[in-house]
């Protein structure tokens, strides 16, 4: 396991929330805000990996540097970011996550890893040496 706190991964790139396809007032039906783990994992938690494939996840914390002087900091937020297999939906959701859940959420995304590695495990890309 990394010694890397989740809250300080930097993935390449970036995603966007939502589907550009699904704007306006249907961007409910392709995005979730959730106030707490607690809630997104009630909802969330066990549906099926298959259906619902993790291909990205980021913890999001305001950067003290960008915030006005004076502001303070929003929570934390973790950004999933799912395509629905059987329908193919690209879809996203955000809860509000503390410190103190870092455990049970790298415990469900690692969780959701060994889906989506199952998906790549043919083309054996452990190790660095890639084909």
């Amino acid at each position: 396991m990394s010694d890397q706190h989740l809250w300080e991964v930097d993935h390449p790139y970036y995603c966007t929330q939502g589907n550009f396809y699904v704007g306006g007032h249907r961007r409910a039906d392709v995005h979730a805000e959730y106030e707490s783990w607690t809630e997104f994992h009630a909802e969330w938690g066990d549906n099926d990996p298959d259906m619902n494939l993790v291909f990205r996840w980021d913890w999001q914390r305001d950067n003290a540097e960008d915030l006005e002087e004076g502001d303070e900091p929003g929570p934390d937020k973790l950004l999933v970011f799912w395509v629905l297999q059987r329908k193919a939906i690209l879809r996203s959701t955000e809860c509000i996550v503390t410190e103190a859940d870092e455990p049970a959420v790298r415990a469900w995304l690692v969780d959701r890893a060994i889906t989506i590695r199952a998906i790549w495990e043919p083309l054996n890309l452990g190790g660095g040496d890639h084909v």
